[in-house]
Order: structure tokens, then C-alpha cells, then sequence
């Protein structure tokens, strides 16, 4: 198979030649690649390029785009991620699984409990390394299109943002206390997933989060760390994406918690 790169120039016209970023041209020189490799592109707006490497420089990779190739590797419904930040590193973890599951975008949050709290340059920061952290996956992963990471906000600014949800719109928040269960509910065009930190959201945050239309559920009886829990519903999604049932009802109604 050949490498797979992301490239942030539109790619429109075959037999056309462009320069590879520092990034993706450093990866083809480590590679070791030679002029007339094959190369396969993408730039993130849903479309694949074959493309074959013409010219190495030192500091300048040059490629063809030969054919354009439309793929079809996306959910039917465009999930939105919203987690409070766990601590460490563990939400590179959470952006580099989510897009490999599908996510359509992951809006990174604080909230009154938060470990990590992050603001202003170091939040912008953050966020750039992240989205970079999206790239690699959909490189490794083979979609073409790109999510986005959204700036850092505080949990109460994202929820007044929202507004009203729509007919096509799902909520929900994960909750291991909550009385519905995730394998009762069916996702939607839109799907919201808001997802606490360690120790979840405050009370008055849940409140502030069921005002405005969500739904709590729980993902059953076992506690998840709060960079799991998330994952598991882009997971279950992704099996309902499928149309599979490969388990009976009664055992996805007992597939785990949320911490």
C-alpha cells in the first residue's frame, strides 16, 4: 500500500505537480523513498489522489497528482465529542482513537473538577497539537476526511453556545447514575457526546447540561476512566453505523461505565 499523506493545499487538478509540506516531505525523505513512488494524498475534504513522487531535494519533495479517487469511510452521522480534558496526556490519546472511530469534531472543555486546565497560548497550542494528532490518525487510518479540534472553552460557555436542539439532533451526557441505557437510544444526523472528567461533572453542571437538552445514560454497571468512556460510545456507534448486532440486547445493556 502506498504512504498516505495529508495535504493542506486543495488538491484539484490531476497531472498537476505541488510541494509537500516539511512534515510530509521529511516523512517521505526518512522512508527513503525514490522519484516515480507511488504516493497516496489526501487533504481532508473527503477525496483520495494517487500520486507519484517526481523531484527530492534537500528540502523540497515534489509530487504529481495523478487520479482522484472519491471514498466512502465516514459514519452516516456526524458525531461531536465534547470531553472535559483528563489529565496528562491522556486526550492525545482520546483525539488519536476518536478519529480513528469517526468523529466529526472534538471540542475539548474545562469544567469545575478539571485536573488540566489550560487557557489563552498554551491552549492554542494544545489545540494545534492535537489537530496534528487528528492528522496522523486519519493518515494511519485511511480517512479522508479531517476532524476538527475546536479552541479550548469552559464547560458553561459550550453549553450556552449550543442552543436549541434540532429534530435531527441527539445529546447526550454520560453519566454512570443515569437511568437509560446507551443501547435504548438510536443516534441521530447530529450526535452530541458530552463526557465529564475524573470524578464527572458537578451536579449543577449535569443540571446545566439536561437544561439544555441532553439526555443522561449510562454505558452499565463497570466505571470507565474518563478517556475510555468516550471511545466506547464512538465504538458502539460505529456498530450501529454497521447495521451488526453481533451481541444479544440484554449484553450490550451491560457493556460498561463511565468514570
Amino acid at each position: 500500500m502506498p504512504p498516505r499523506f495529508f495535504v493542506e493545499t486543495p488538491l484539484t487538478g490531476a497531472h498537476s505537480e505541488l510541494t509537500l509540506a516539511p512534515g510530509a516531505a521529511r516523512h517521505v525523505q526518512v522512508l527513503r523513498l525514490q522519484p516515480g513512488a507511488a504516493l497516496t494524498l489526501f487533504d481532508g475534504s473527503g477525496d483520495e489522489w494517487s500520486a507519484e513522487l517526481v523531484r527530492i531535494g534537500r528540502s523540497e519533495v515534489a509530487v504529481q497528482l495523478l487520479t482522484r479517487h472519491p471514498v466512502a469511510r465516514e459514519l452516516p452521522f456526524a458525531v461531536t465529542l465534547a470531553v472535559v480534558m483528563p489529565a496528562n496526556d491522556r486526550m492525545d490519546g482520546i483525539v488519536e482513537k476518536a478519529t480513528e472511530l469517526g468523529v466529526a469534531v472534538i471540542q475539548p472543555l474545562v469544567s469545575e473538577r478539571s485536573v488540566l486546565r489550560l487557557a489563552a497560548e498554551r491552549a492554542e497550542k494544545k489545540v494545534a497539537h492535537w489537530q496534528g494528532v487528528a492528522i496522523a490518525a486519519c493518515e494511519q487510518s485511511g480517512r479522508a476526511v479531517l476532524p476538527k479540534v475546536a479552541p479550548v472553552l469552559s464547560l458553561a460557555t459550550w453549553l450556552k453556545q449550543l442552543g436549541d436542539p434540532q429534530p435531527d439532533q441527539r445529546r447526550w451526557l454520560l453519566s454512570p447514575t443515569a437511568a437509560q441505557a446507551i443501547a435504548a437510544q438510536s443516534p441521530a444526523a447530529h450526535t452530541l457526546v458530552l463526557s465529564g472528567p475524573e470524578g464527572g461533572l458537578s451536579p449543577a453542571e449535569e443540571q446545566a447540561a439536561r437544561d439544555q437538552g441532553f439526555t443522561c445514560i449510562q454505558l452499565g454497571p463497570r466505571i470507565l476512566r474518563a478517556d475510555t468512556a468516550p471511545l466506547a460510545v464512538l465504538g458502539w456507534l460505529g456498530l450501529q453505523a454497521t447495521g451488526l448486532n453481533l451481541l444479544p440486547m440484554s449484553v450490550h445493556q451491560k457493556a460498561a461505565g463511565i468514570a
